[in-house]
């Protein structure tokens, strides 16, 4: 048995209704509720480190560099160039950890439907 459901489109000046069936399968199952689009745990965890380093690691490039450039004491400009560096690597690093997390979330959503037998 299919489930019927009524979309009205509108095209310019005219209406037009469409009739949409969808399978039986699109309705939800015990199954489906325990999944989550969410990354695990230790995945999280690995991420919050890596932009954690990736952003020590920026600081030390940073303030090895101003302190490289600069022929007197700058402290306060080495002090700048720390902070950059630290806030751009951890920006950086953070856009690729979001990225790598969402892949990883689609990669499991489509192993979980494909085990459901919803296919793709």
């Amino acid at each position: 048995m299919s489930t019927e459901v009524f979309q009205t489109i509108a095209t310019g000046a005219s209406n037009r209704t469409t009739l949409i069936t969808m399978p039986q399968h699109a309705t939800t199952s015990a199954n489906d509720e325990n999944l989550s689009a969410l990354p695990s745990r230790a995945a999280r965890a690995v991420a919050f480190i890596a932009i954690l380093v990736s952003g020590a690691l920026g600081g030390a490039l940073g303030f090895a560099i101003t302190r490289a450039s600069c022929a007197d004491e700058c402290v306060t400009a080495s002090g700048v160039g720390l902070l950059v560096g630290a806030v751009c690597a951890a920006a950086g690093c953070a856009v690729l950890v979001v990225l790598a997390l969402r892949a990883m979330g689609e990669w499991h959503e489509a192993r979980d439907r494909e085990r459901a037998g919803h296919g793709l």
